[in-house]
């Protein structure tokens, strides 16, 4: 599967080798690219990283021709080893405290994206970067990958960037307990087993391919539909067990928004005619 990347890529720090950058996929409207570019530290998360990530978070946030957002490495066979532990042996305690508050808020902002996102895990997803992958809308893992889990226990620490919260909401708390207590190195497919990732490419494909082919599925549906579906799905989950009426108002008011737009009345004229609908995320 041949995948073509836009060579206007909107590329932070241009005067240095980016960390990490936008790309949208030159082949595929509405889909771009969030590519981390640590290939010799298997993409750790460094301070340098963590700036520019998240610069690209707060463009692609404001970017209402992205459609889909893939997060991946630049470099095939990896995803993300968590943070640069031997920059961290350099950094002060007030500097790990910042560098633990932001990234903290990165992956905050990653979960609250406006668009549906997808993690194209195709190499080690250890630490922070299974945290990262977390705070994604989806998951896909390569077939062949080996190395998926938090391993914080056995470092004398604990998930520190939302893994706890996340997973118990991922995975329920058993799970969750299960996985942060052991440190357990998953492969693709028992990660899969475990419901930490959604999908597993084929063999002869790579996750950020089948990532690729989910968000082509994804991007045939209304921009507009998309936001308020994540927006409904993903509120559901803050809301108590006992607030049932206040998300059927959530719902409620995220399906009304979407009433007067040319979209919807784009697909009923579609269904109409028997054709494909032209969705502009108007």
């Amino acid at each position: 599967m041949s995948i073509g990347l836009s060579r206007q890529s909107r590329r932070l720090f241009s005067t240095h080798v980016p960390e990490a950058f936008l790309e949208p996929l030159q082949s595929h409207l509405g889909i771009t690219c969030l590519s981390l570019n640590r290939p010799q530290a298997k993409n750790a998360i460094s301070m340098k990283l963590l700036h520019e990530f998240r610069e690209c978070l707060e463009t692609a946030k404001y970017d209402k021709s992205i459609r889909a957002l893939i997060i991946r490495s630049n470099t095939m066979g990896s995803f993300c080893a968590g943070a640069d532990l031997a920059e961290r042996r350099t950094m002060s305690q007030i500097q790990v405290a910042k560098f633990l508050s932001d990234l903290r808020a990165a992956f905050g902002q990653l979960e609250t994206l406006p668009m549906p996102t997808i993690a194209a895990i195709d190499g080690p997803a250890l630490g922070g970067g299974l945290e990262l992958s977390f705070a994604c809308d989806l998951r896909v893992a390569g077939h062949g990958v080996t190395k998926i889990g938090l391993p914080e226990t056995r470092l004398g620490i604990i998930p520190g960037a939302g893994g706890t919260q996340r997973a118990v909401r991922l995975l329920g708390i058993s799970k969750a307990k299960a996985l942060i207590f052991t440190a357990k190195m998953l492969t693709a497919q028992e990660a899969h087993e475990w419901g930490i990732v959604d999908y597993v490419s084929c063999p002869s494909t790579s996750a950020f391919e089948r990532a690729v082919e989910l968000a082509q599925e994804i991007t045939k549906s209304a921009p507009l539909a998309l936001r308020a579906a994540k927006q409904a799905i993903s509120r559901a989950a803050d809301l108590s067990l006992e607030s049932g009426i206040l998300r059927l108002d959530l719902e409620r008011a995220s399906y009304e928004v979407l009433l007067p737009t040319k979209d919807r009345l784009e697909a009923l004229e579609a269904f109409k005619e028997k054709r494909q609908p032209v969705f502009k995320g108007e």
